[in-house]
């Protein structure tokens, strides 16, 4: 029996490619370097950015400086397109989302949230329509520990089973996420039973991630329910 489904937030519950991107090519425009220039600077700090170490804002002040490009005009317009571009995506969702997680609130299944992100997304995320529909949050920027680290599946089934005062095993947990980071491959490695979510993939728009051979493809978001129902 299912009791709980955990989603990867980008390219799951939310997409970057519905709405502009501000990545690293944006980026380096707006700051007048050359893009192989900050990727050599940017790039390195995506694991700190990552686990807690390094704020989005530092990171981004050190390579304008290193690159002799500060100003605080320019460092705080850069951070607001950050930030702004990230709280676009909430403005794009998948026509299914709010009503799938509805649908889970009133089945009584739990909801887990297992996302890699840096600290403006982290923050982006807790302002956002999706946040109170969450029983659990293990955000890798708040964790200190990413996907596809064990501990972070870990930590999130600990606290699902602690939100309704009862122990929550792996196999009664389905891991949804668009496949990025290994996510699919450790969910199941512990247990969990996994599901590619492929509603958000589209061809020529620079996704990370493709259909993945040997999981369950979910084309529509609904279709989490569906999934949940064979189970039990």
């Amino acid at each position: 029996m299912i009791k709980a489904v955990i989603f990867d937030m980008y390219e799951t519950l939310i997409t970057h490619f519905e709405s502009p991107l501000y990545f690293c090519a944006q980026m380096a425009l707006d700051a007048g370097i050359e893009e192989h220039m900050f990727r050599a600077l940017w790039e390195p700090t995506e694991h700190d950015r990552t686990t807690g170490k390094l704020t989005f804002e530092a990171a981004l002040e050190t390579v304008l400086r290193e690159s002799g490009r500060y100003s605080e005009e320019l460092f705080d317009r850069m951070v607001q397109k950050r930030i702004q571009t990230k709280e676009e995506c909430f403005n794009h969702l998948h026509e299914e989302i709010i009503p799938l997680l509805r649908g889970l609130k009133e089945n009584e299944t739990r909801i887990g949230l297992i996302s890699n992100c840096f600290s403006e997304e982290a923050a982006v995320i807790r302002r956002s329509v999706l946040f109170s529909y969450f029983d659990a949050v293990c955000m890798s920027y708040e964790q200190g520990v990413k996907k596809p680290d064990v501990q972070i599946y870990e930590r999130c089934l600990e606290k699902l089973s602690v939100c309704a005062n009862e122990s929550l095993q792996a196999d009664e947990c389905l891991y949804v996420g668009d496949g990025g980071s290994f996510e699919l491959e450790t969910a199941e490695k512990i247990r969990m039973h996994a599901a590619q979510a492929v509603w958000y993939l589209r061809d020529g728009v620079g996704q990370p991630v493709g259909r993945k051979a040997g999981f369950l493809h979910l084309e529509t978001p609904m279709q989490v329910l569906d999934e949940i129902r064979k189970v039990r």
